[in-house]
């Protein structure tokens, strides 16, 4: 087994948690990465773009680490609906997501400089939400507050009430970190997990 240090180059405390699952010792540093999205940029271009920003950056510091970089962008019908930050733009993200459908677009990357490796990944999850009241979305947002979340929504707690269908081949993938795919990049990066 590969004795390189593998570092997560995230801020988010769900990947951090979603890392440790694996019983995988790994560092963690903030990748200092711009996240706006360029000009006519899809959604899914966004969040592979970021996620392999984000592993370059910390890889560029840790050359000899395997570095894991990964984004996230909610996807309504090709506009981009990112973290909201504040009470009043989960609201109005919530209610333009009622009813409908979402891809929630969550991008993966790792990188190992010293030895050239790079893979990349995306795991979208359909996500179809109920037609929520005015009600039901306050009381939500009063109780989860998820406004570090990708369009609001924390399918891992209450969250999980707002949905009607959830479509995925990583079940983690909408948490922010598709750990099938994180296993996978990891064994050929040279980290055998077990």
């Amino acid at each position: 087994m590969d004795t390189r240090t593998v570092i997560l180059a995230s801020t988010s405390r769900y990947r951090r948690e979603l890392l440790e699952r694996l019983h995988l010792p790994f560092e963690v540093q903030a990748p200092g990465v711009d996240e706006t999205a360029l000009a006519g940029e899809a959604p899914r271009q966004l969040a592979e773009r970021l996620a392999l920003a984000k592993a370059e950056a910390v890889a560029a510091q840790f050359p000899h680490a395997v570095v894991i970089g990964s984004d996230q962008v909610a996807d309504l019908d090709g506009q981009a609906l990112g973290k909201p930050l504040t009470h009043e733009r989960a609201v109005a993200q919530l209610r333009q997501m009622r009813g409908q459908t979402l891809i929630f677009q969550t991008a993966l990357a790792v990188v190992c400089r010293d030895t050239g490796f790079c893979q990349r990944d995306i795991a979208p999850v359909r996500v179809v939400f109920r037609d929520l009241s005015d009600a039901a979305i306050e009381r939500y947002l009063r109780l989860e507050q998820p406004y570090d979340c990708a369009g609001s929504a924390k399918s891992e707690g209450l969250g999980i009430g707002l949905l009607d269908a959830i479509e995925s081949d990583d079940p983690t993938a909408l948490v922010g970190l598709p750990l099938i795919r994180t296993c996978r990049m990891l064994r050929a990066a040279g980290v055998d997990l077990l």
